[in-house]
């Protein structure tokens, strides 16, 4: 496998749309019930959890970033080769595999139960999942430049969700954040963990940097994405702890749902009919990235064609989505793939860190 690639220029897009990525990549349907878990674990202090989150990914994606300069132009795998021979890093590329398929299924199956908890009771999930998964595989076969651009467009286009926040967040009652730090160092820190889970995504960059045309001006777009992104999970959190009762968030699986469902208007009287519904626009971009990477893995690691990957990888996941029925069995999915990435993603580039560097400061030697 070779550790640098020379990756044509019509293949490569400007740093400029990475900011977009961290958005894309980070928000998906889970950040409808993030609030709630968050604040299971740490309480009215959660918001204090989200910005301790924040410091740490960001010194996380600084340093995968860091890992991928003192290279040419690698990924991962290239850099696991490099380090480890091609085995283990083909072993390591098959857990990155099963990682991102999980949290494809996942995603899917969330934002599935969601449609027929709200919308549709009766709807077939088979039928819900063919539907997305066809505009999926339809953005995917364009390849990488039609995957970024539709993740652009998705973005701006429901952007103006944030717009219907406007009126819980002024009702909001602050005497609920009150006494701060009552909950415990414990307390805050296990909410760091479940935060830190809200922000996988971030690992796309390890694949996603050799295509990057202007790397140089990578930094900023980066910091300002995911800063973005942290923002935004800090906002809901922190409308959700104001605007609803300690019972109400502990007990609802989907709050930030219940922030657009408390809300009338004299044409709508159900506005999250129309949140759920253009929340596909927030959880397509999601999946769109993570599956553009397992098919990227797959081709890197076995030459297996994009076509034949994108349509075998979409007809394994809906051979799967009718099996997954019960709310249980799609939260023990989403813990399984939980305690991979805190290994995976949050742990792992610490670890590649120091053998890069000893790697290069070997090479230093020897010329």
């Amino acid at each position: 496998m070779k550790i640098n690639l020379d990756i044509p220029k019509n293949l490569q897009f400007r740093a400029f749309y990475m900011f977009f990525i961290m958005i894309g990549a980070i928000i998906g349907v889970d950040m409808i019930g993030s609030p709630g878990i968050i604040f299971i674990r740490a309480g009215h202090d959660s918001w204090i959890s989200i910005i301790l989150a924040y410091f740490y990914i960001l010194l996380l994606i600084f340093t995968m970033l860091y890992i991928l300069r003192q290279y040419e132009n690698a990924d991962i795998l290239g850099i696991q080769t490099d380090l480890f021979g091609s085995f283990i890093s083909k072993a390591i590329g098959i857990v990155y595999i099963v990682f991102f398929a999980s949290q494809i299924l996942a995603t899917l199956l969330i934002y599935i139960e969601i449609i027929q908890a709200f919308i549709f009771p009766e709807s077939n999930s088979f039928v819900l999942g063919f539907m997305l998964l066809s505009l999926i595989v339809y953005s995917l076969l364009g390849g990488l430049r039609v995957v970024i651009g539709v993740v652009f467009v998705f973005i701006v286009l429901s952007s103006w969700l944030l717009l219907l926040l406007i009126q819980p967040a002024m009702q909001m009652e602050f005497l609920n954040f009150l006494p701060i730090f009552d909950e415990g160092i414990p307390a805050i820190l296990d909410g760091v963990q479940a935060t830190a889970f809200t922000f996988t995504g971030i690992e796309v960059l390890f694949f996603l940097y050799p295509f990057v045309q202007d790397k140089d001006k990578i930094g900023k777009p980066l910091f300002w994405g995911f800063t973005s992104t942290a923002f935004f999970i800090l906002l809901l959190t922190v409308i959700s702890i104001g605007f609803l009762s300690a019972p109400q968030l502990e007990r609802r699986i989907w709050v930030v749902l219940n922030l657009y469902k408390l809300q009338t208007t004299p044409i709508i009287e159900r506005l999250d009919y129309i949140v759920v519904a253009e929340w596909m626009m927030v959880t397509v971009p999601r999946v769109i990235l993570i599956m553009w990477c397992v098919i990227y893995i797959l081709k890197r690691m076995y030459q297996i064609p994009k076509k034949y990957s994108v349509y075998g990888l979409a007809i394994l996941l809906l051979c799967i989505i009718p099996f997954f029925d019960q709310h249980f069995e799609i939260q023990n999915l989403i813990e399984s793939s939980r305690i991979v990435a805190i290994r995976l993603v949050y742990i792992y580039p610490f670890l590649l860190l120091p053998l890069v560097l000893f790697k290069k400061s070997r090479k230093n030697k020897e010329n």
